[in-house]
């Protein structure tokens, strides 16, 4: 498969004159997590009862085979954290997806991974695919037969390097950075208020105390599904996505689309199992950054109800809850 061109996609996604009415803007939009960047390990949410008896729950396979930015004992602690709290069985995947190393998992969770072009930190287009073609068609199989994936690809260069996989389901990635008309926001609040956040099985939960009206995400990229597909979290109006060549590099030339209706969060059936897809990774970690230890995720006061709708994905992947 060729490499991942960002700007190039976007021409397909896109008509002409979309790409003329994106608002003209001087982006500011900047890294909110300065290094460290760090897992928070004094996060710990509240959380009802666990689903499952110990040692009971689901097998859940999270990728460290493909340079991943989370992994488990590492950004993605707090995640496996809540899921461990709800029994979950977490498991680190370190090698090759195939058909035997995907067998023994339930659900396999993918998070900002990487091709080995970008993995030190050259952020750079082009951002090839981190996966190969026969990786791939061993998911596609996997899911096919049953499995579920959460697939979680964030901006640049992390939608591009996820983009075949996703394509594989018909969910189109983008490898830009979702903002506002503005090009600074670094942040969405989704609500059931505003229609933002979608009505499904993972919203309304398993009884009222599950039930989510409001998740917040962290800049990210956004996606367009073309094939029947959820949209949980929507972009509203005045939203933009920027297609830099260099991650986190922007000038007013930056190309730019209106990202509004694009989604942030969406789910979709494929075969005999089940596929989410989130165009935003810290939504779902608990970390701090810089000498101030600022919180980005779930251990923000605006995200109070990211944990919670963490579960309700896992719970609608692990077959808890009804397909629609």
């Amino acid at each position: 498969m060729k490499p991942f061109l960002g700007v190039i996609f976007v021409a397909v996604m896109f008509t002409t004159a979309s790409l003329a009415q994106a608002p003209f803007c001087q982006p500011t939009l900047a890294p909110r997590a300065a290094p460290p960047q760090l897992a928070d390990n004094e996060f710990t949410p509240t959380l009802p009862p666990a689903a499952f008896g110990a040692g009971q729950g689901p097998t859940v396979f999270l990728d460290e085979g493909h340079n991943n930015f989370h992994t488990v004992a590492g950004r993605y602690a707090p995640f496996v954290k809540v899921l461990q709290r709800d029994n979950f069985v977490v498991e680190p995947l370190r090698g090759r997806f195939t058909t035997a190393t995907l067998a023994p998992a339930r659900i396999l969770v993918i998070a900002n991974a990487t091709a080995d072009r970008n993995k030190d930190g050259d952020w750079t287009l082009p951002t090839p695919s981190a996966f190969a073609d026969d990786e791939i068609q061993s998911v596609r199989q996997w899911v096919d037969d049953g499995g579920s994936l959460l697939l979680i690809a964030d901006h640049m260069p992390f939608g591009g390097a996820a983009a075949d996989l996703a394509s594989a389901f018909g969910v189109l990635l983008t490898n830009g950075y979702a903002t506002d008309r503005t090009c600074s926001a670094d942040e969405f609040q989704f609500q059931r208020s505003d229609g933002t956040l979608g009505d499904h099985p993972i919203t309304r939960g398993r009884n009222v105390e599950e039930q989510i009206d409001s998740v917040r995400t962290f800049t990210g990229q956004a996606f367009r599904a073309i094939v029947p597909a959820t949209p949980l979290l929507v972009l509203g109006p005045d939203t933009v996505l920027l297609f830099p060549s260099e991650a986190w590099k922007f000038s007013e030339t930056t190309p730019r689309v209106r990202a509004d209706g694009l989604s942030q969060g969406a789910v979709l059936t494929a075969g005999r199992g089940r596929v989410a897809v989130f165009g935003e990774a810290a939504m779902f970690s608990a970390q701090v950054s810089g000498p101030e230890r600022r919180p980005m995720g779930m251990n923000t006061s605006t995200a109070a109800q990211n944990p919670q709708f963490l579960l309700n994905v896992m719970h609608w992947l692990a077959g808890l809850l009804p397909a629609h």
